[in-house]
């Protein structure tokens, strides 16, 4: 059999890849989202960022099934992801898919993940989110658009989505990379830097479903993440000309050379 024909859980196994989901105040979507990713993969580490809710009571449940990490207090977003990378990285894993535990993410789209990085050993893959008709969060669908640019801006790629929290990195690139921030910006400073690292970034679409806003639950902050946001911009628009050009031209000539 080829790898091409495995199935979404050998093929996470066979390239190494783990399932990282922070979770913050989410208990009655956890379950839920925790038993659609265990029909596909085995591997999943669950980063409990200091929910308040009864979010221990049910990854107790799952003691045998899945990796837990837990803050005693919650530090953010980007810190949740460097700890679950962190972990992933000490299991042996090469990849990790993230996923939000809110259940807007679906479990069914993991093979895309795999099958991409099967065919582009090392890249950075993010879901595209198709958003038509949805009813997205205050500030979101501006922020995305915003965050879009600026990201284009910084690294001469084109992505439709940057804010998606669904996506496959190389634990050789993030898992010990210096991050300055904490919050959500977080992911748009790992994509950006690696760009800037030479890594090639791909994206592929993806299911999204946004449940009825009385519903959601979220960390998202539309003020304070998107004046973050705007602050995270505006530094790399200054090191983009110090460091981030350079460094894509250098990484670029060294791919032509090598092939």
């Amino acid at each position: 059999m080829s790898s091409l024909d495995k199935n979404t859980r050998e093929k996470f196994k066979a390239l190494k890849i783990c399932v990282v989901i922070p979770t913050y105040n989410n208990a009655k979507f956890l379950e839920s989202v925790l038993n659609s990713v265990l029909a596909e993969v085995d591997d999943i580490i669950v980063v409990n960022d200091g929910s308040p809710d009864n979010t221990d009571d049910i990854l107790l449940t799952y003691n045998q099934k899945v990796t837990v990490i837990k803050h005693k207090i919650n530090q953010g977003k980007g810190i949740a992801l460097r700890s679950g990378f962190k972990k992933a990285k000490e299991l042996g894993f090469d990849y990790a898919v993230t996923m939000d535990s809110d259940s807007q993410h679906k479990a069914t789209d993991l093979y895309k993940f795999a099958d991409m990085i099967e065919n582009n050993p090392g890249c950075l893959v993010v879901g595209s989110r198709n958003l038509d008709g949805k009813e997205l969060s205050q500030g979101s669908g501006f922020a995305n658009k915003f965050s879009n640019f600026w990201f284009t801006v910084h690294t001469f790629h084109r992505l439709s989505d940057t804010q998606t929290g669904y996506r496959i990195y190389p634990l050789n690139q993030v898992a010990n990379m210096h991050i300055f921030s904490s919050k959500y910006e977080t992911e748009l400073e790992m994509l950006v830097r690696c760009a800037w690292k030479g890594v090639d970034i791909h994206s592929v679409p993806i299911e999204v479903y946004y449940p009825p806003k009385g519903e959601r639950v979220s960390g998202f902050r539309p003020a304070r993440d998107f004046t973050r946001i705007s602050i995270l911009n505006t530094i790399f628009t200054i090191v983009a000309f110090f460091y981030g050009y350079p460094s894509m031209l250098v990484h670029y000539l060294i791919k032509k050379i090598t092939g």
